[in-house]
């Protein structure tokens, strides 16, 4: 799969989702970055382009997978399914939608995704962690961009609303650190693989009750 591919998957989501679905709140948010994400391999702006494209493609790959089984009546990874099972909540907000989708795909998907993307290229993680961090600071931006879009105006939004308390309780930076440490762990660990499976297990699941804190109804 390539970076166009994933960008034509995704623009087929968006036009097969209601607006309002929290799918495709996240999905919006994720096309953004991945348009971002092909014009800067085409501007040579990783160290090393090709790395960055697979790490892109594993990447978005797990949250199309999640999408898609979620479609077809299986069973989607748990840090998935907060968004899944909430997403036509009306007392759920879009910011919330999009940072639920945000900690999935960077608390659980980013780990694996590198581990994924190393085993492809036959490289370690340290000779990706550059191009990691480019992406990193990519998903910052769109994040930034995200709650200056999405959150509500100073008129309508004041410190004692309880949106204001969630979305400050979660952080993307807290959250990449994490996904580096996670990935690094499982590719040490990769020889083992009944304490790979447990450490994925665990983790989905703790990103999984994250998500469904992002998404406590507050309408």
């Amino acid at each position: 799969m390539t970076v166009d591919r994933v960008m034509a998957r995704m623009h087929a989501l968006s036009d097969a989702l209601p607006s309002r679905d929290g799918v495709a709140v996240f999905n919006r948010v994720y096309l953004s970055v991945t348009e971002e994400l092909r014009r800067l391999i085409a501007a040579d702006a990783f160290e090393d382009p090709a790395a960055a494209a697979e790490l892109g493609v594993r990447f978005a790959g797990r949250y199309l997978a999640a999408v898609e089984d979620d479609a077809a009546g299986r069973r989607a990874p748990a840090c998935w399914r907060p968004l899944l099972q909430m997403r036509g909540h009306r007392g759920v907000r879009p910011l919330q939608f999009a940072l639920c989708g945000i900690n999935a795909h960077v608390g659980h998907d980013l780990a694996l995704a590198v581990v994924d993307a190393c085993r492809a290229l036959d490289v370690a993680p340290p000779l990706l962690q550059r191009d990691f961090d480019r992406v990193g600071e990519l998903l910052t931006v769109i994040e930034e961009r995200v709650r200056e879009e999405l959150m509500p105006g100073p008129d309508l939004l004041d410190i004692a609303d309880p949106l204001t308390h969630l979305v400050g309780s979660w952080s993307l930076e807290r959250a990449r650190d994490a996904a580096w440490a996670a990935a690094r762990a499982l590719w040490s660990l990769r020889g083992l693989r009944d304490v790979c499976e447990e450490f994925e297990e665990r983790l989905d699941a703790g990103v999984g009750l994250v998500g469904r804190f992002l998404l406590t109804p507050l309408d």
